[in-house]
């Protein structure tokens, strides 16, 4: 065991840390009230608010903010004069997608090969948990040295903007002189990382209407216009032939300049199977964190089973586009909707809906707060030096933020390493990487209180 202090007193947390996570995940709070209760949402967000008031903080409220989620808010006052830090993640997940591909349970917190699996595990019920274990142990070494805010958002995954607005409408709220966002992740297991730049994304829905009903393809297939082929040719639009995303008039040619991914890491990370190519070009890096990115969500067709044989009328389909820092995302937007306005066939109806959106980000990391980061890391993973790098996410809110308090510094550091599986079945977190990064918030925090 670690002879520091604090080390030691995460060490002897970590028990209590994982049966506080097992509850937290036991939680459905995926946003999306459609398809899971509010009340999972809720009870979540009223857990994580009894979570502060027992370790002392005041003001603590549920924010009902404009998207129809809440966010948890506390503040912990420090030393007279202290600065303040403020200290985000979201407790809210994405759906388990496909139950039957877990090995256990989406929604039980189950200890296996070492890790701890459960949706939200890693994204972002544990940041919740490493704030309050980064605070429990400052609080037994001497107290907390900073006056400390925390903001827990309820609709992250979504990306619907419900924080950002009631940020926007409540500025003083969450006004800080550093912003630790813990919500990214190191770029592996047991290298200490924090994460510079963030592409922006933007959801589109698009919808292509030929006839006024579903047709007999016998009858009329081969005259009649199939809305969900040229749905489909719309698709095939977006990429070149290696894969490449091709959006009419957006930039696809950054570069990043730091930390670097080999393509072998990269396939050993993303499970790629023998045999099948990577797509795009330029470095790893280019690909991931400098260079849009278009993902096809999700298609309205029939399913293979039951089946018809039939030429379809309609055809629907949700559309991400990642966003490189330096684009601005509402005019990523317009240039992805005339793509694919311009790009239906056979003079097709083609209507699309823009549902969500957030801008990408790019720190400055040159400001004091990370060097008082790096002497936390290197004291956390003794041996290694704390890295860059970029991530091919997005978190929208840092955007805001970093528009509302343009003086404060924004770090960004998490449990999301690549073997996590964030968004994917079987999502995990590591319990050393959890106590690591406990051990370095709260160092960090006592570093930057002497600054």
């Amino acid at each position: 065991m670690s002879s520091n202090p604090v080390a030691q007193t995460v060490a002897s947390l970590l028990p209590k840390a994982q049966a506080e996570l097992a509850e937290l995940v036991a939680f459905k709070s995926v946003a999306d009230f459609d398809q899971f209760p509010k009340s999972e949402s809720e009870a979540a967000a009223s857990w994580i608010a009894d979570a502060l008031r027992a370790e002392g903080f005041v003001d603590v409220a549920l924010l009902d903010t404009p998207d129809g989620t809440q966010s948890v808010y506390g503040y912990l006052p420090g030393p007279e004069g202290a600065k303040t830090v403020l200290l985000y993640a979201h407790y809210d997940v994405q759906p388990p997608l496909d139950e039957a591909g877990w090995t256990s349970p989406p929604f039980e917190l189950t200890e296996r090969d070492g890790r701890w699996y459960g949706r939200g595990a890693a994204d972002c019920k544990g940041g919740v948990i490493m704030h309050l274990l980064a605070l429990r142990a400052l609080k037994a070494n001497g107290g907390v040295p900073v006056n400390v805010k925390v903001i827990c958002e309820g609709s992250e995954e979504q990306g619907t903007g419900g924080l950002e607005r009631y940020a926007e409408e409540h500025p003083e709220l969450l006004e800080a002189d550093t912003i630790v966002i813990g919500d990214a992740g190191n770029f592996r297991v047991g290298l200490p990382t924090v994460t510079t730049t963030l592409r922006g994304m933007t959801l589109v829905r698009v919808r292509i209407d030929t006839l006024a009903g579903n047709l007999h393809s016998g009858q009329f297939g081969g005259a009649a216009p199939d809305a969900l082929a040229a749905l489909i040719r719309v698709m095939d639009s977006l990429r070149a032939e290696d894969g490449s995303t091709t959006v009419d008039g957006l930039d696809a040619m950054g570069t990043w300049n730091g930390l670097e991914y080999t393509e072998e890491q990269f396939r050993a990370d993303a499970k790629v199977l023998d045999g099948v190519g990577l797509i795009g070009d330029g470095s790893v890096a280019d690909r991931l964190w400098s260079r849009p990115a278009v993902t096809v969500l999700g298609i309205d067709c029939p399913p293979v089973v039951g089946a018809t044989p039939s030429v379809h009328a309609s055809a629907r389909a949700l559309i991400s586009l990642r966003v490189p820092p330096g684009v601005d995302a509402a005019e990523a937007t317009k240039l992805l909707q005339a793509h694919l306005e311009t790009h239906t066939p056979w003079g097709a109806r083609v209507t699309t809906e823009q549902i969500g959106q957030g801008q990408a980000f790019r720190a400055d990391a040159s400001s004091p707060a990370y060097q008082a980061m790096a002497d936390a890391m290197a004291v956390a993973y003794p041996g290694e030096t704390m890295q860059y790098a970029g991530e091919g996410g997005s978190i929208p809110l840092c955007n805001t933020l970093a528009g509302l308090y343009p003086r404060a510094e924004i770090l960004l550091i998490g449990l999301s390493e690549p073997e996590a599986q964030i968004h994917a079945v079987n999502e995990s977190v590591h319990p050393q990487e959890l106590e690591r990064l406990s051990v370095a918030e709260a160092l960090f925090l006592r570093n930057y209180a002497a600054g």
